[in-house]
């Protein structure tokens, strides 16, 4: 099944609004990452303060280097196609806004190849990480129901046997609504099981290729459809419950939600490189050039 015919075949078993890959920020709302993260509990679900996004672009094939257009899934289902310049792509509202002239005088560039405020853009003020001392944070937010997510995992699980072995990769699920919400605590007892190596594949599967959303009208429907699924692969229904609600799930759903609020993640797939970058397909120009981006910008960071 094609990624536009999943995103269909979603939008019609789910009962709830979802946005499709993206949230939007609401009128008068900072357009940058450039605010810490709020400290204590954690933030305020963007839907409940912005109006979801209404397209977001789908990575272009892995062959292509200076792609010629952007597709974008609107929140109906349906595509639009942009024209894009070279390799410039399609840029997002969130890496446009917070480019600093005064800070990239001060900091190490990235080779002459990327370009700030095409290629990437710098986060200012730079955020803080959790990798180790020497190491370069890599985050991928995502979203299981994301076709472009899905389409990109493969590579990225290529990208990451390859990676410099000083780069810290972590995934990172969307915050934005209560559909958002189920899929990342699914992800996150999976990790508490030790079964997240083993299916964070076969979660993509199930939504875009067998067409089952594992997301239901309500949570109790959501837990249900998740336990019926986790249990093909031998996870027994009270393991998965009792690690469903933990305390190790809710702490993680916490810090998710926290990131997604400091980095104004509109729209998935998206990277942050170390706290100080932030890129993604479409303004790296293909999909093999953002890992040569994010290779790159991290071996800066490691240098530096």
């Amino acid at each position: 099944m094609n990624a536009r015919a999943a995103c269909a075949a979603l939008y019609l078993g789910v009962t709830l609004l979802l946005s499709a890959c993206g949230g939007q920020r609401s009128a008068g709302q900072p357009a940058a990452a450039d605010v810490a993260a709020p400290a204590g509990p954690a933030a305020t679900n963007p839907s409940q303060s912005a109006a979801p996004v209404t397209a977001q672009q789908k990575a272009p094939a892995a062959t292509e280097s200076e792609p010629s257009s952007i597709t974008r899934t609107n929140e109906d289902g349906s595509e639009t196609v942009e024209d894009t310049t070279g390799d410039s792509g399609t840029h997002n509202p969130l890496l446009a806004a917070v480019v600093s002239s005064a800070a990239a005088a001060t900091t190490t560039t990235a080779p002459s190849m990327w370009q700030e405020g095409v290629n990437y853009t710098r986060i200012v003020p730079a955020q803080p990480t959790s990798a180790p001392a020497g190491d370069v944070e890599v985050l991928e937010f995502f979203w299981y129901a994301c076709p472009h997510c899905y389409e990109l995992d493969p590579l990225v699980e290529s990208w990451k046997k390859t990676k410099a072995p000083y780069i810290n990769f972590s995934r990172v699920p969307v915050m934005w609504a209560d559909g958002h919400r189920a899929l990342a605590r699914l992800f996150y007892t999976l990790d508490a099981l030790g079964k997240l190596g083993q299916l964070h594949g076969e979660v993509f599967k199930e939504i875009h290729v067998k067409g089952d959303p594992l997301v239901g009208s309500s949570d109790a429907e959501s837990e249900r459809m998740q336990t019926t699924f986790v249990q093909r692969f031998g996870i027994s229904a009270d393991a998965f419950k009792s690690a469903y609600h933990s305390f190790g799930v809710e702490t993680n759903l916490q810090r998710a939600d926290q990131l997604t609020q400091r980095y104004r993640v509109s729209s998935v797939p998206t990277f942050v490189i170390n706290g100080k970058y932030v890129a993604d397909v479409a303004t790296a120009g293909s999909q093999e050039r953002l890992f040569n981006l994010m290779s790159d910008l991290a071996a800066v960071e490691h240098k530096h």
